[in-house]
Protein backbone atom coordinates (compact mmCIF):
# COMPACT_ATOMS: atom_id res chain seq x y z
CA UNK A 1 0.00 0.00 0.00
CA UNK A 2 1.49 3.30 -1.15
CA UNK A 3 -1.00 5.36 -0.09
CA UNK A 4 -0.11 6.86 3.53
CA UNK A 5 -2.35 8.61 6.66
CA UNK A 6 -1.99 12.52 6.84
CA UNK A 7 -1.72 14.01 9.90
CA UNK A 8 -4.76 15.80 11.08
CA UNK A 9 -4.17 19.55 10.83
CA UNK A 10 -5.17 22.04 13.63
CA UNK A 11 -7.79 23.61 11.44
CA UNK A 12 -11.12 22.62 13.22
CA UNK A 13 -10.87 25.99 14.93
CA UNK A 14 -10.56 29.50 13.93
CA UNK A 15 -12.88 30.08 11.45
CA UNK A 16 -15.43 29.73 14.21
CA UNK A 17 -14.02 33.27 15.32
CA UNK A 18 -14.37 35.13 11.92
CA UNK A 19 -16.90 33.35 10.18
CA UNK A 20 -20.82 35.15 10.35
CA UNK A 21 -23.29 33.50 12.99
CA UNK A 22 -25.57 32.17 9.82
CA UNK A 23 -22.43 29.80 8.21
CA UNK A 24 -21.49 28.21 11.26
CA UNK A 25 -22.87 26.11 14.42
CA UNK A 26 -21.33 24.82 17.65
CA UNK A 27 -18.72 22.49 15.92
CA UNK A 28 -15.32 23.11 15.33
CA UNK A 29 -14.08 24.16 11.95
CA UNK A 30 -11.41 24.52 9.85
CA UNK A 31 -8.67 26.78 9.96
CA UNK A 32 -6.57 29.04 7.51
CA UNK A 33 -3.81 31.24 7.76
CA UNK A 34 -2.17 33.65 5.89
CA UNK A 35 -0.10 36.61 6.29
CA UNK A 36 -0.43 38.95 3.59
CA UNK A 37 -2.60 42.07 3.30
CA UNK A 38 -3.82 41.88 0.04
CA UNK A 39 -6.57 39.44 -1.30
CA UNK A 40 -7.00 38.26 -4.47
CA UNK A 41 -10.35 36.35 -5.47
CA UNK A 42 -10.45 33.97 -8.50
CA UNK A 43 -13.51 34.41 -11.00
CA UNK A 44 -15.11 32.94 -14.20
CA UNK A 45 -17.69 34.87 -15.81
CA UNK A 46 -20.18 33.36 -18.54
CA UNK A 47 -23.03 35.45 -20.41
CA UNK A 48 -26.17 33.91 -20.33
CA UNK A 49 -25.76 31.20 -23.05
CA UNK A 50 -23.38 30.15 -20.44
CA UNK A 51 -20.21 30.80 -22.44
CA UNK A 52 -17.03 32.16 -21.05
CA UNK A 53 -16.20 35.62 -21.57
CA UNK A 54 -12.97 35.95 -22.19
CA UNK A 55 -12.43 39.69 -22.78
CA UNK A 56 -13.32 41.98 -19.41
CA UNK A 57 -10.93 44.93 -18.07
CA UNK A 58 -11.01 46.22 -14.70
CA UNK A 59 -13.27 48.44 -14.94
CA UNK A 60 -15.60 45.86 -15.85
CA UNK A 61 -15.43 44.18 -12.49
CA UNK A 62 -17.35 45.35 -9.12
CA UNK A 63 -16.44 44.55 -5.21
CA UNK A 64 -18.15 44.73 -2.78
CA UNK A 65 -16.67 43.51 1.18
CA UNK A 66 -19.50 43.29 3.33
CA UNK A 67 -21.37 45.79 1.63
CA UNK A 68 -18.46 48.30 1.08
CA UNK A 69 -17.26 48.97 -2.38
CA UNK A 70 -13.60 47.85 -3.21
CA UNK A 71 -10.82 49.43 -5.18
CA UNK A 72 -9.22 47.27 -7.14
CA UNK A 73 -5.80 47.59 -7.08
CA UNK A 74 -4.32 44.37 -9.76
CA UNK A 75 -5.89 42.94 -12.35
CA UNK A 76 -5.05 39.80 -14.67
CA UNK A 77 -7.40 37.75 -17.17
CA UNK A 78 -6.08 34.41 -17.27
CA UNK A 79 -6.24 32.45 -20.34
CA UNK A 80 -5.80 28.40 -21.27
CA UNK A 81 -3.03 28.18 -18.51
CA UNK A 82 -1.81 25.25 -16.51
CA UNK A 83 -3.78 23.59 -13.24
CA UNK A 84 -3.52 22.49 -10.22
CA UNK A 85 -6.20 19.70 -8.69
CA UNK A 86 -6.54 18.19 -5.89
CA UNK A 87 -8.26 15.20 -6.56
CA UNK A 88 -10.44 13.59 -3.59
CA UNK A 89 -12.08 9.73 -3.65
CA UNK A 90 -14.34 8.74 -1.43
CA UNK A 91 -12.96 5.43 0.02
CA UNK A 92 -15.76 5.07 2.54
CA UNK A 93 -17.95 2.37 3.15
CA UNK A 94 -21.19 3.57 1.43
CA UNK A 95 -19.28 3.64 -1.91
CA UNK A 96 -19.53 -0.16 -2.11
CA UNK A 97 -23.07 0.57 -3.04
CA UNK A 98 -24.12 -0.17 -6.61
CA UNK A 99 -21.59 0.69 -8.69
CA UNK A 100 -20.35 3.64 -7.31
CA UNK A 101 -16.87 2.25 -6.91
CA UNK A 102 -16.54 1.70 -10.63
CA UNK A 103 -18.01 5.38 -11.41
CA UNK A 104 -16.21 6.99 -9.23
CA UNK A 105 -13.01 5.46 -10.60
CA UNK A 106 -13.43 6.46 -14.17
CA UNK A 107 -15.05 9.74 -13.13
CA UNK A 108 -11.27 10.46 -11.76
CA UNK A 109 -10.14 8.77 -15.40
CA UNK A 110 -12.35 11.40 -17.16
CA UNK A 111 -10.73 14.53 -14.92
CA UNK A 112 -7.10 12.69 -16.19
CA UNK A 113 -8.13 13.20 -19.83
CA UNK A 114 -9.07 16.63 -19.37
CA UNK A 115 -5.40 17.42 -18.29
CA UNK A 116 -2.17 18.12 -20.49
CA UNK A 117 1.16 18.78 -20.13
CA UNK A 118 2.17 21.52 -17.53
CA UNK A 119 -0.60 20.78 -15.88
CA UNK A 120 -0.19 18.80 -11.84
CA UNK A 121 -2.44 16.88 -9.97
CA UNK A 122 -2.11 15.28 -6.33
CA UNK A 123 -4.02 12.19 -4.98
CA UNK A 124 -6.42 11.82 -1.63
CA UNK A 125 -8.76 9.35 -0.71
CA UNK A 126 -10.57 9.23 2.56
CA UNK A 127 -13.01 7.37 4.91
CA UNK A 128 -13.26 8.85 8.53
CA UNK A 129 -9.42 10.03 7.70
CA UNK A 130 -7.57 12.00 4.87
CA UNK A 131 -4.96 9.79 2.99
CA UNK A 132 -1.90 11.05 0.69
CA UNK A 133 -2.09 8.22 -2.11
CA UNK A 134 -0.10 10.45 -4.45
CA UNK A 135 1.67 14.00 -4.19
CA UNK A 136 1.73 16.41 -6.58
CA UNK A 137 3.13 15.34 -10.15
CA UNK A 138 3.07 16.48 -13.47
CA UNK A 139 3.14 12.66 -14.52
CA UNK A 140 -0.04 12.39 -15.56
CA UNK A 141 0.43 8.98 -17.50
CA UNK A 142 1.13 7.72 -13.71
CA UNK A 143 -2.19 8.74 -12.56
CA UNK A 144 -4.10 5.51 -13.38
CA UNK A 145 -1.46 3.49 -11.00
CA UNK A 146 -2.17 5.55 -8.69
CA UNK A 147 -5.91 4.75 -8.33
CA UNK A 148 -4.74 0.92 -8.03
CA UNK A 149 -3.25 1.93 -4.54
CA UNK A 150 -6.43 2.93 -2.61
CA UNK A 151 -7.95 1.24 -0.18
CA UNK A 152 -11.21 -0.49 -0.76
CA UNK A 153 -14.13 1.24 0.42
CA UNK A 154 -14.58 0.54 3.92
CA UNK A 155 -15.77 2.56 7.11
CA UNK A 156 -17.89 5.69 8.04
CA UNK A 157 -17.76 9.34 5.72
CA UNK A 158 -16.53 12.25 6.83
CA UNK A 159 -16.96 13.45 3.77
CA UNK A 160 -16.85 17.52 4.79
CA UNK A 161 -13.92 16.97 7.11
CA UNK A 162 -11.79 15.55 4.23
CA UNK A 163 -12.52 18.64 1.86
CA UNK A 164 -11.52 21.06 4.77
CA UNK A 165 -8.46 19.12 4.95
CA UNK A 166 -7.46 18.54 1.27
CA UNK A 167 -7.96 22.09 0.65
CA UNK A 168 -6.00 22.98 3.24
CA UNK A 169 -3.34 20.94 1.61
CA UNK A 170 -4.13 22.41 -2.08
CA UNK A 171 -3.57 25.67 -0.63
CA UNK A 172 -0.39 24.86 1.07
CA UNK A 173 1.67 23.19 -1.73
CA UNK A 174 1.00 26.54 -3.73
CA UNK A 175 1.73 29.03 -1.29
CA UNK A 176 5.22 29.62 -1.07
CA UNK A 177 6.10 32.38 1.44
CA UNK A 178 1.93 33.31 1.75
CA UNK A 179 1.53 32.86 -2.20
CA UNK A 180 -1.73 30.78 -2.74
CA UNK A 181 -1.25 30.04 -6.40
CA UNK A 182 -4.24 30.77 -9.05
CA UNK A 183 -5.95 28.11 -11.56
CA UNK A 184 -6.17 25.75 -7.81
CA UNK A 185 -8.61 23.77 -7.14
CA UNK A 186 -10.33 21.18 -5.18
CA UNK A 187 -12.32 18.05 -7.21
CA UNK A 188 -14.05 15.54 -4.90
CA UNK A 189 -15.38 12.75 -5.94
CA UNK A 190 -18.10 10.89 -4.17
CA UNK A 191 -21.89 9.87 -3.32
CA UNK A 192 -22.53 13.05 -0.95
CA UNK A 193 -22.86 10.69 2.11
CA UNK A 194 -21.46 12.24 5.08
CA UNK A 195 -22.09 10.26 8.64
CA UNK A 196 -18.98 11.34 11.16
CA UNK A 197 -17.58 14.44 10.18
CA UNK A 198 -17.30 17.12 12.48
CA UNK A 199 -17.45 20.52 10.59
CA UNK A 200 -20.64 21.19 8.31
CA UNK A 201 -20.82 22.23 4.77
CA UNK A 202 -21.29 25.71 5.83
CA UNK A 203 -17.99 26.07 7.76
CA UNK A 204 -16.17 24.05 5.46
CA UNK A 205 -17.67 26.41 2.31
CA UNK A 206 -16.18 29.25 4.73
CA UNK A 207 -12.80 27.93 5.08
CA UNK A 208 -12.48 26.87 1.53
CA UNK A 209 -13.99 30.01 0.22
CA UNK A 210 -10.88 32.15 2.99
CA UNK A 211 -8.02 30.70 0.95
CA UNK A 212 -9.66 30.39 -2.73
CA UNK A 213 -9.59 26.94 -3.39
CA UNK A 214 -12.34 26.29 -5.42
CA UNK A 215 -14.09 22.87 -4.29
CA UNK A 216 -15.94 21.14 -7.28
CA UNK A 217 -17.87 18.11 -5.77
CA UNK A 218 -18.80 15.39 -8.49
CA UNK A 219 -21.44 13.26 -7.45
CA UNK A 220 -21.55 9.36 -8.78
CA UNK A 221 -25.02 7.38 -8.07
CA UNK A 222 -27.81 5.56 -9.42
CA UNK A 223 -30.12 7.52 -11.40
CA UNK A 224 -32.70 7.03 -8.60
CA UNK A 225 -30.80 9.08 -6.09
CA UNK A 226 -30.66 11.95 -8.50
CA UNK A 227 -31.44 14.56 -6.78
CA UNK A 228 -32.84 16.05 -10.40
CA UNK A 229 -35.73 13.07 -10.36
CA UNK A 230 -36.07 12.21 -7.15
CA UNK A 231 -37.25 14.61 -3.97
CA UNK A 232 -35.49 12.44 -1.38
CA UNK A 233 -31.82 11.87 -2.68
CA UNK A 234 -29.74 9.76 -0.51
CA UNK A 235 -27.69 12.58 -0.19
CA UNK A 236 -28.13 16.75 0.93
CA UNK A 237 -27.70 18.23 -2.65
CA UNK A 238 -28.63 21.66 -1.47
CA UNK A 239 -25.96 21.71 0.95
CA UNK A 240 -22.86 20.28 -1.00
CA UNK A 241 -24.25 22.73 -3.60
CA UNK A 242 -23.94 25.97 -1.15
CA UNK A 243 -20.75 24.63 -0.34
CA UNK A 244 -19.24 24.06 -3.81
CA UNK A 245 -20.54 27.46 -4.88
CA UNK A 246 -19.81 29.53 -1.82
CA UNK A 247 -16.09 28.60 -2.52
CA UNK A 248 -16.32 29.27 -6.08
CA UNK A 249 -17.02 26.25 -7.36
CA UNK A 250 -19.85 23.84 -8.00
CA UNK A 251 -21.63 20.44 -7.55
CA UNK A 252 -22.14 17.60 -10.41
CA UNK A 253 -24.25 14.76 -10.51
CA UNK A 254 -22.62 12.30 -12.57
CA UNK A 255 -25.21 8.81 -13.14
CA UNK A 256 -23.58 7.78 -16.29
CA UNK A 257 -20.35 8.50 -17.49
CA UNK A 258 -21.18 11.08 -20.07
CA UNK A 259 -22.23 13.50 -17.10
CA UNK A 260 -18.72 12.72 -15.59
CA UNK A 261 -17.12 13.36 -18.50
CA UNK A 262 -18.93 16.92 -19.37
CA UNK A 263 -18.26 17.80 -15.80
CA UNK A 264 -14.01 16.73 -15.54
CA UNK A 265 -14.08 19.09 -19.36
CA UNK A 266 -15.94 22.15 -17.42
CA UNK A 267 -13.76 21.98 -14.27
CA UNK A 268 -10.83 22.16 -16.39
CA UNK A 269 -11.89 24.93 -18.54
CA UNK A 270 -13.18 27.05 -15.93
CA UNK A 271 -9.90 27.28 -13.87
CA UNK A 272 -8.01 27.77 -17.72
CA UNK A 273 -10.01 30.87 -17.91
CA UNK A 274 -10.35 33.08 -14.86
CA UNK A 275 -9.87 36.48 -14.28
CA UNK A 276 -7.99 37.72 -10.71
CA UNK A 277 -9.13 40.51 -9.37
CA UNK A 278 -6.91 41.83 -5.91
CA UNK A 279 -8.08 44.60 -3.12
CA UNK A 280 -6.50 45.52 0.26
CA UNK A 281 -7.92 44.01 2.80
CA UNK A 282 -10.28 45.03 5.39
CA UNK A 283 -8.66 46.30 8.70
CA UNK A 284 -11.62 44.87 10.67
CA UNK A 285 -11.05 41.76 11.66
CA UNK A 286 -13.17 38.49 11.34
CA UNK A 287 -14.91 36.80 8.45
CA UNK A 288 -15.81 39.29 5.90
CA UNK A 289 -18.40 38.87 3.18
CA UNK A 290 -17.63 39.39 -0.54
CA UNK A 291 -19.69 40.27 -3.31
CA UNK A 292 -17.67 39.87 -7.07
CA UNK A 293 -19.97 40.95 -9.75
CA UNK A 294 -19.41 42.65 -13.65
CA UNK A 295 -21.43 45.71 -14.14
CA UNK A 296 -22.86 43.95 -17.07
CA UNK A 297 -26.08 42.50 -15.62
CA UNK A 298 -26.02 39.99 -18.20
CA UNK A 299 -23.08 38.16 -16.75
CA UNK A 300 -22.88 36.21 -14.45
CA UNK A 301 -19.64 36.03 -12.13
CA UNK A 302 -18.63 32.59 -9.81
CA UNK A 303 -15.79 33.28 -7.06
CA UNK A 304 -15.34 32.57 -3.65
CA UNK A 305 -18.06 34.83 -1.04
CA UNK A 306 -15.85 35.23 1.86
CA UNK A 307 -12.48 35.85 3.27
CA UNK A 308 -11.25 36.17 6.95
CA UNK A 309 -9.26 39.55 7.54
CA UNK A 310 -7.54 41.05 10.73
CA UNK A 311 -5.61 39.64 13.60
CA UNK A 312 -7.94 36.63 14.33
CA UNK A 313 -7.84 35.50 10.58
CA UNK A 314 -5.59 37.36 8.39
CA UNK A 315 -6.67 37.66 4.36
CA UNK A 316 -5.48 35.11 2.19
CA UNK A 317 -4.68 35.21 -1.93
CA UNK A 318 -1.65 36.91 -2.81
CA UNK A 319 -1.09 38.26 -6.35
Amino acid sequence: MSARRLLVLPMFVGVLMTCPASAVQQTPAARFKSSVEVVSVSAVVRDRKGRFVRDLSQRDFVVDDAGQSKQILDFRAESDGPVRLGLLLDASGSMRVGTNVVDGRQAAQHIFSALRLGDEVALYSFDTKLDLIRGFTTDLASLDASLDTMNKPFGQTSLHDAIAEAAEAVAAHGRGAGRIAQRAALVVITDGVDTASLATTRQVAAAASSIDVPVYVVAVMSPIDDPKVDDKPAFDAPALTQLARGTGGELFTSTAPAHASAAAKQIVDELRHQYVIAFEASKDGGWRSLDVRARNPKLTVRARTGYAAGASGRPTGEM
